[in-house]
């Protein structure tokens, strides 16, 4: 498939030049020599860990944590459980028979009608205060409709009159006091403009205006004069670094670090990959090393074992089984059942003694009115009824 392919469509091998080649293969020598036994003694580490976690540390920390539970949690749970709780219970019962019940029947048998007496009472009361008021609101009213006549007239007779003398008055004062202050106006602005404003004026244009010119002018020399200064210690000073610091630098970097880096990152790619080459190789190699140990140890200590197991061991726990085992699990589940049956009754026993003394304290519930039933809920007659024994049910019709 690879010939039929046009030489456009065949993927570039990117050239390689005679160091990478020439670095290789040492390179590569050297790194498997070095990195075999690390590698080998990594994977007996990850080995040895695995068996050490699976055989030590997780049954220890099984172990561990039903001790924990055992010695930190049961407890507490127990004692949630048989005592706090049941003791919770009783204190909300006596709660609810010492404090509940009496309160409910204050309410309704008390102060509910204690309330309604009240609510009476104040009503009464307050219909007898707006009566009261209504009476006393009518003669007020009649008292100020006569005051308010009396001073409408007042109004109308005497103080529009007076009210409008006043402002006669004070329109023609007000009309002077505006003639004078508009006089003594034209007479300040006439002094001001011929005494500060034209001297200012002329001031302005003849004499701050030039001067203003001729230093605006000097200023302007002088910073051009300053500006070219700068500017030619700046051009001095950007050839002297450039002469002395930058081309130096720069023919030190183009032809001395660019190719050392060069060299140096083609050794440490190819020392990378040979890396990878010798941890890759030296993880076959281990692998291989480790089946072969692993069969060793099969055959020298697993299948002796697993033949003991197999041969001595499980016939014996066969027979401890039938004749131990089970004899004894047969005797606790007895004890078990005996002794749920036993707590069966002392419950049952408890429940009837509470329901005793409920009854002796509060004597026994009343029952339930029969409400009857209107006439399209009642159940049909006898007539209507589908039984077994009428031979209109299905079952037994003839």
């Amino acid at each position: 498939m690879d010939l039929e392919k046009s030489p456009a469509e065949r993927p570039a091998v990117p050239a390689e030049g005679c160091l990478t080649v020439a670095i290789r293969l040492p390179v590569r020598i050297v790194v498997l020599v070095l990195v075999v036994p690390v590698r080998m003694l990594w994977d007996a580490l990850v080995v040895g860990g695995r068996f050490l976690r699976d055989t030590v540390l997780r049954p220890v920390g099984r172990v561990f944590q039903w001790v924990a539970w055992a010695v930190f949690v049961w407890p507490w749970v127990t004692l949630w459980r048989y005592a706090v709780v049941p003791v919770g219970k009783a204190l909300a019962w006596l709660g609810y028979v010492l404090l509940v019940v009496p309160a409910v029947w204050m309410y309704e048998t008390v102060l509910t009608p204690v309330g309604h007496a009240i609510a009476w009472a104040a009503r009464g009361i307050g219909a007898g205060l707006m009566w009261v008021l209504r009476g006393l609101g009518a003669g007020f009213a009649w008292v100020l409709r006569g005051i308010g006549a009396v001073l409408a007239w007042v109004c109308a007779r005497v103080l529009t009159p007076v009210g409008r003398a006043v402002a006669w008055l004070l329109r023609g004062l007000l009309l002077g006091v505006g003639a004078v202050a508009l006089g003594v106006y034209r007479v300040v602005a006439w002094l001001v403009r011929h005494l500060i404003v034209v001297p200012a004026l002329w001031l302005y244009e003849w004499i701050l205006a030039p001067v203003g010119r001729a230093i605006a002018w000097a200023a302007r020399g002088l910073g051009w004069l300053v500006r070219m200064i700068f500017t030619g210690i700046g051009t001095a000073l950007y050839w002297t670094l450039r002469v002395l610091l930058v081309l130096p630098a720069l023919a030190l970097w183009r032809w001395v670090l660019v190719p050392v880096g060069r060299v140096l990152a083609v050794v440490a790619r190819e020392v990378g990959d040979a890396l990878g080459h010798a941890w890759r190789v030296a993880g076959h190699l281990s692998l291989a090393v480790g089946r072969f140990l692993g069969r060793l140890f099969r055959w020298i200590f697993v299948e002796p074992v697993r033949w003991v197991y197999r041969s001595v061991l499980t016939p014996v726990g066969h027979v401890v089984r039938d004749t131990v085992l089970r004899p004894a699990a047969e005797a606790a589940r007895g004890v078990g059942r005996v002794t749920r049956q036993a707590l069966a009754t002392a419950r049952e026993s408890a429940r009837q003694t509470r329901a005793d003394i409920r009854r002796m304290l509060f004597g026994t519930p009343p029952e339930p009115e029969r409400v009857p039933l209107a006439k399209h809920q009642r159940e049909p007659g006898a007539a209507g009824t589908r039984t077994l024994g009428s031979s209109t049910t299905a079952l037994t019709k003839d």
